[in-house]
This record gives C-alpha cells, sequence and structure tokens, in this order.
C-alpha cells in the first residue's frame, strides 16, 4: 500500500527536476517571478515567462557544451 505512493514521488521528481535541478529551480523562480510582476505594475506580464525560458535554456545548453569539451 505504500510503494505506489513512493513511486510516483520518485517519478514525478526525475519527470521535473531531472538532470538538472538548476533548471527545474529557474522555471519555478521564473512562475513566481512573473506573478509578482504581474502584481506590482498591475499589466499582463504573459511576455515575461518566454523570454525568461530562452534564457534559461540558453545558459543550460551553453554549461552543457562547455561542461562536454572540458
Amino acid at each position: 500500500m505504500t510503494r505506489w505512493p513512493v513511486a510516483v514521488g520518485r517519478f514525478c521528481y526525475e519527470f521535473v527536476v531531472g538532470d538538472t535541478p538548476e533548471l527545474a529551480a529557474g522555471v519555478a523562480l521564473v512562475v513566481v517571478g512573473s506573478w509578482a510582476l504581474s502584481r506590482s505594475i498591475g499589466a499582463p506580464s504573459f511576455w515575461f515567462i518566454p523570454v525568461a525560458v530562452v534564457a534559461l535554456l540558453t545558459v543550460s545548453l551553453w554549461r552543457a557544451l562547455s561542461a562536454e569539451q572540458a
């Protein structure tokens, strides 16, 4: 009875975090930052999430390529 919750928890962790916990944390910060931005200026901040995710993916790719060459 207690094995399936553990298995679901492990699956969710691997699915969300995977190999790069920095990327998962970055996406969480982007979502919170978007919420804070929309609350502070009162304007839609729909443009913030795609821009930030592209920046996160660029940094992640750069780090992976530089680690591969080292």
